[in-house]
């Protein structure tokens, strides 16, 4: 199963589509969850990704608003989209029937 930011980055991948590529995934994710992850940690996990063949990757054409470099593009794959698919349908299946209570704050962990 996937891990929750494997998840978010397919799922950012999948909204961005012909878009998508690191920076673009980062800002989408930064904007939805409202946390910023380090480029070095969006790499990594796109890398782990590729190698389950949930995505593919490649050099697109540079840009002049980068400088001349190269953007890494991402595409999600049809096993990407059906780890991400089972792994939105296990969140929702648990999620089922759950009731979320907040403590009063006198019996809230501190840690």
């Amino acid at each position: 199963m996937l891990g929750e930011f494997e998840y978010l980055i397919l799922t950012a991948a999948s909204r961005l589509g012909g878009g998508a590529y690191g920076a673009s995934i980062r800002l989408e994710i930064a904007e939805a969850t409202g946390r910023s992850c380090s480029i070095g940690a969006l790499y990594t996990t796109l890398g782990r990704l590729e190698e389950k063949d949930f995505v593919k990757t490649w050099m697109g054409e540079p840009t002049p608003e980068r400088g001349g470099r190269p953007k890494r593009m991402v595409r999600i794959t049809s096993s990407g989209v059906l780890a991400a698919t089972a792994f939105y349908e296990a969140v929702t299946r648990v999620t089922r029937g759950a009731e979320w209570e907040l403590l009063p704050e006198s019996e809230r962990s501190t840690a």
